[in-house]
């Protein structure tokens, strides 16, 4: 899978609540450094998104989405119902064909209350 293809998959996994397809697109060994904690190892990561995840109706829009060698970088908005959660930069490293490293910066001005626990 192209690496942008490998970037949808995985925030379309997250959005539909496919916990499986989520498995597939990461590395055994993942890791997700986000701005309120850090997960490592892919079965973490999944569980975490499955039930502890504290708003599940949620979906990640890319505003754009940039290649490098051996990454790519999101830039998107977390949308539930109400609106916009929060704006974000997501930067993956994708160098073995899927989700190795993820890093997560989110803008604290748009920030809904104080929530950026859900890219």
């Amino acid at each position: 899978m192209h690496a942008d293809g490998l970037v949808q998959a995985y925030y379309d996994a997250i959005d539909d609540g496919d916990y499986d397809a989520l498995r597939e697109v990461l590395a055994p060994e993942f890791e997700h450094v986000r701005p309120d904690r850090t997960l490592s190892g892919r079965e973490e990561f999944v569980a975490f998104m499955r039930d502890d995840r504290p708003q599940t109706d949620t979906a990640h829009v890319l505003d754009a989405v940039y290649e490098g060698r051996n990454g790519v970088a999101a830039r998107g908005r977390l949308l539930d119902a109400d609106g916009e959660i929060f704006a974000f930069v997501d930067v993956f490293d994708v160098s073995t064909g899927v989700v190795q490293h993820l890093r997560t910066y989110t803008s604290p001005a748009s920030a809904r209350a104080g929530n950026t626990s859900s890219s």
